[in-house]
């Protein structure tokens, strides 16, 4: 699996934090960082050693407290998104690693929680990337994340489509693509995880026109970096596209800009966790329920 450019993506993830003031950009991470580290409240324990792939510039590590955790391990492919990472609040040591999020360096059963938030969508070979959580992952421990679902961005991407069409007479490649909550559900059992949990939210964000949200892209690092993706796009393509995104989507002041996000919580099996019923061990049948008192 060779989907893609992990070179051009670290170029466009340093591009961005080098931008004179990268945090405004930060809206959206910020907003999904923060609900994923309610997650981690959620979970009635406290985590010895927890590792964050793809921390970025701290948008869940911010939020983790020493309640929760003992030490916090932040792992970015950027030197640069480690240097500006918001640091949990003390009491929380803190590791501070530059990986490859397809070759995870930890042993074998040493970390107690895997948190991972909008990083794994530029993965090449997910399913590889999984099975080293799992290995990483003591027994009865969770990983945790979220990723982008499949109908993110679906209104920029019918309207280049359309515009395209219409100006070219083909499409290209602008829009990474997305995956699903099957696909991400399959890759997770595929791997050898257990009670998993997954569910999907969506954030509508609001811009004047399509080029801001383009603008915006760019500056969360969140711009194409498939391999077939087109390097050039003609000027009228692009107005035809705002036009159509506009008359589609828009109301008068603005478009809507859809963001699906895919939150999952998965477990390494264990003897102690808890196990389904035996096939025909049932004692009664659903047609029965309505009698049962």
């Amino acid at each position: 699996m060779n989907v893609f450019d992990r070179k051009a993506k670290l170029l466009q993830k340093n591009r961005a934090l080098l931008a004179e003031n990268p945090v405004i950009y930060d809206y959206l991470k910020d907003e999904v960082g923060a609900r994923l580290a309610d997650r981690i409240f959620d979970i009635n324990r406290k985590f010895p050693r927890v590792v964050e792939i793809g921390c970025g510039r701290g948008h869940v590590s911010k939020h983790v407290i020493e309640d929760c955790v003992d030490v916090l391990v932040m792992c970015d492919s950027s030197q640069l998104a480690l240097d500006q990472a918001a640091l949990p609040e003390q009491g929380v040591r803190v590791e501070k690693v530059v990986i490859d999020e397809e070759n995870l360096p930890f042993e074998d059963n040493s970390v107690d929680l895997v948190v991972s938030s909008l990083a794994l969508h530029w993965v090449n070979n997910l399913p590889a990337t999984f099975s080293q959580v799992i290995k990483s992952l003591k027994p009865d421990c969770a990983f945790l994340g979220s990723v982008f679902g499949g109908d993110t961005l679906y209104e920029l991407r019918s309207s280049l489509q359309l515009a395209e069409t219409e100006r070219v007479g083909g499409i290209s490649g602008h829009v990474s693509p997305f995956t699903d909550v099957r696909d991400i559900g399959g890759l997770l059992t595929q791997a050898g995880f257990t009670l998993l949990t997954i569910d999907s939210d969506e954030i509508v964000v609001g811009y004047p026109s399509m080029f801001e949200l383009m603008w915006d892209l760019k500056g969360m690092a969140e711009n194409n970096c498939a391999w077939n993706r087109s390097l050039h796009m003609r000027r009228d393509v692009l107005l035809a596209a705002a036009s159509i995104y506009q008359d589609m989507y828009g109301s008068e002041d603005r478009v809507p800009a859809t963001f699906q996000v895919l939150y999952f919580v998965a477990w390494k099996p264990d003897p102690s966790q808890p196990k389904p019923a035996k096939r025909g061990s049932a004692t009664r049948s659903f047609k029965d329920l309505n009698s049962v008192k």
